[in-house]
């Protein structure tokens, strides 16, 4: 939580709360499914990062305030996975997407929290899922 507490320490306290509530979100995530293993925190493009290091199960998902706007914050993932165009093709309505770069959040506002675990273990297992996918093309 060091990494964490360092990097939003300058942002507003419900920013930074935000922020930390996203980050438990995704560990707590990540420890639910079976075969993602342990989380490494990292910084990766100056952004609170979240590995599958040992299973390399998943994308990197990544955490960060937007520049643009002191009240919205965002959870990314790599552009070219194509995790952003599966979300929105899930869930159109149920939250906002930036490009292909990220899903946007507002402080204070409730997140969608079934869409969002799901989402994130969409991006946590992405991996896995296409070699599962690989495996099935095979047989």
């Amino acid at each position: 939580m060091v990494l964490a507490d360092d990097l939003f320490k300058h942002h507003s306290s419900p920013l930074r709360s935000a922020l930390l509530d996203m980050r438990n979100i995704i560990l707590d995530v990540a420890q639910s499914i079976e075969g993602v293993g342990p989380i490494e925190e990292a910084l990766r493009w100056g952004q609170l990062s979240f590995i599958t290091t040992r299973t390399k199960s998943g994308s990197t998902i990544r955490i960060d305030a937007l520049r643009s706007d002191p009240n919205k914050y965002a959870v990314y993932v790599h552009c070219q996975s194509g995790l952003i165009d599966e979300f929105r093709t899930r869930y159109p309505k149920q939250m906002t997407y930036i490009d292909q770069r990220s899903i946007e959040f507002t402080v204070g506002e409730p997140l969608p929290m079934a869409e969002l675990k799901h989402c994130i273990s969409l991006a946590l297992t992405f991996h896995l899922r296409k070699k599962m996918e690989k495996s099935k093309r095979k047989t």
